[in-house]
């Protein structure tokens, strides 16, 4: 937990700058990527996805050590070859798996968050999930596994591997010339995130684009055909919880509502989007039939709200780090409370950028939150009491102002 707070301590301001460079560079260029209430939403993702994976809140079905103990059949010694085993076998366990979260029903779930954004920009990177509370796929790193990777090893590079993916979210970078044929450019992915029927669930590659060109899935982007970003079925939604759920939801209701016994276990294992015939005919979902009809959503608060809403992000960045400074401190069962409160505030703030009353849940919850590890320590992990007090009194304030306020404007690209 500490270690991986300490890597993210440095991995976070590292992407934030590049960011902010890639936002820079598109001003200079006239060639805007970035979309205000959008970029927050993807970094409000990115805080709830490390906050869970801090606290280890994921049911992991089969660790990886236990593979390596009852399938090994080398004993490596310490060599730089076990890091390139490694790092290949995180790779293409990463193809499988995200090829896997594109093509069954119930997995697209765990991903659709990351496709959600419209916009294409080093921001989206950070959608990752909060709803993948289960871990499936260990049984990928078999190949690492048999050849004897230590566990130690494979978790120093799941990360490196991980924050490698970052650099190649961006329309900013044209084609690279020989590296196209070698590892996942800019190129690919963009390819990967457009709804355009010819680049739709290909390019699944994460470092190596050679999976895809060895199993079927390999589309180069085309000049006379621009992507077009987003779902086909838009989430219609800044909240990054709506996002993370609305589609298992789907599914349950799917499952629960059709007459035919074969269909309620049918959908979750069906291709992505796969509704029974009588549910899809009784409740029609809304698909865009065309990319050129794409109405990017727009849903944002009036102006003199907004600058709340930032923030709100700032403020929850901040808590963030905080929270890094406090493993050490407290216990699990409270730090599970701290976290909680960073994901109430964001669900608050990503309801009220929609204008939505559910907003205040989240208020309430961290007012409760506030005055339980109140009650407990006398203080909010080492911040004065009051200071929190104050902060949960002016959010409630804030969400009722805006709420009554509220107005739609388009924000300029």
């Amino acid at each position: 937990m500490k270690a991986y707070a300490v890597a993210l301590s440095f991995a976070i301001p590292a992407f934030l700058l590049l960011m902010l460079i890639e936002f820079s560079v598109s001003v200079y260029r006239k060639k805007l990527v970035y979309n205000a209430y959008d970029t927050i939403c993807s970094l409000s993702s990115g805080i709830t996805n490390v906050v869970k994976d801090i606290l280890g809140l994921v049911v992991t079905v089969m660790s990886y050590q236990w593979l390596y103990q009852h399938v090994s059949l080398f004993q490596i010694e310490s060599h730089w070859l076990l890091y390139v085993l490694a790092f290949l076998a995180l790779d293409f366990s990463g193809y499988w798996i995200h090829r896997f979260e594109h093509t069954i029903n119930v997995f697209w779930n765990r991903h659709i968050i990351h496709h959600s954004s419209e916009e294409y920009n080093l921001a989206c990177a950070l959608r990752q999930n909060v709803s993948a509370i289960f871990a499936f796929f260990t049984f990928l790193l078999l190949p690492a596994a048999i050849l004897g990777v230590p566990p130690e090893i494979i978790s120093v590079i799941a990360p490196l591997h991980l924050f490698a993916q970052f650099w190649y979210h961006t329309r900013l970078i044209d084609k690279m010339g020989l590296l196209e044929h070698i590892i996942v450019t800019p190129s690919h992915h963009r390819v990967h995130h457009a709804i355009n029927d010819i680049y739709l669930d290909k390019n699944y590659g994460q470092i190596f684009i050679f999976w895809d060109k060895w199993f079927g899935t390999f589309q180069q982007e085309l000049d006379e055909v621009k992507p077009v970003y987003g779902v086909k079925r838009p989430v219609q939604t800044w909240n990054v919880f709506w996002i993370n759920f609305q589609h298992i939801w789907q599914i349950i209701k799917d499952a629960w509502m059709t007459k035919r016994w074969q269909d309620k276990i049918k959908i979750w294992f069906m291709p992505t989007g796969w509704r029974p015939s009588d549910v899809a005919i009784q409740f029609p979902i809304a698909v865009l039939p065309d990319v050129k009809q794409q109405i990017k959503y727009n849903k944002n608060n009036a102006p003199t709200y907004r600058g709340w809403i930032w923030l709100q992000l700032v403020l929850s960045l901040c808590m963030l780090f905080h929270f890094f400074t406090q493993i050490e401190n407290y216990n699990y069962e409270q730090l599970v409370i701290y976290g909680i409160y960073i994901m109430f505030n964001i669900f608050s703030y990503g309801a009220l950028m929609d204008g939505q009353k559910v907003t205040y849940f989240g208020e309430v919850g961290k007012c409760i939150l506030v005055g339980y590890i109140g009650y407990l320590t006398g203080s909010w992990f080492g911040i004065p009491l009051w200071t929190m007090i104050l902060f949960s009194a002016a959010s409630l304030l804030m969400a009722w102002l805006t709420l009554k306020a509220e107005l739609s404007f388009s924000l300029t690209d």
